[in-house]
């Protein structure tokens, strides 16, 4: 069953996201990155996701790999593996992201590395 949304914009300290879709076993966002930002370094244990960049370039660490990614490519992030979305240009990085898994929440987020001082204890 799919939940109604009235789109709201959620802002962190890299940018921002916004929930599309969300119904049972996935939810779509648009995220924003700034110019020089970058999400923590994180794994999730119940979601993998699948992200397509809109625009701007993306540079994305999974596992071990360092990928760079423009407009139109993407990528796959499989459950628990360690990833960080990164914003190293002059203009807004935007993607598509699909999580997938049987739970979808926020709290779902493991955090290894944070420059915003948001690590798991």
């Amino acid at each position: 069953m799919n939940k109604n949304f009235d789109n709201e914009t959620v802002f962190r300290p890299w940018g921002f996201y916004t929930v599309i879709q969300e119904s049972t076993g996935y939810k779509i966002k648009i995220i924003e990155v700034n110019p020089g930002a970058r999400l923590s370094l994180q794994m999730h244990y119940h979601r993998s996701e699948h992200w397509v960049v809109l625009s701007g370039e993306a540079l994305i660490t999974r596992e071990d790999e360092n990928i760079t990614l423009k407009s139109g490519e993407s990528i796959d992030i499989p459950k628990q593996a360690k990833h960080r979305l990164e914003n190293q240009g002059a203009a807004p990085l935007s993607i598509v992201e699909i999580q997938r898994g049987d739970y979808l929440e926020e709290d779902d987020i493991v955090r290894f590395d944070d420059i915003y001082g948001r690590v798991n204890s």
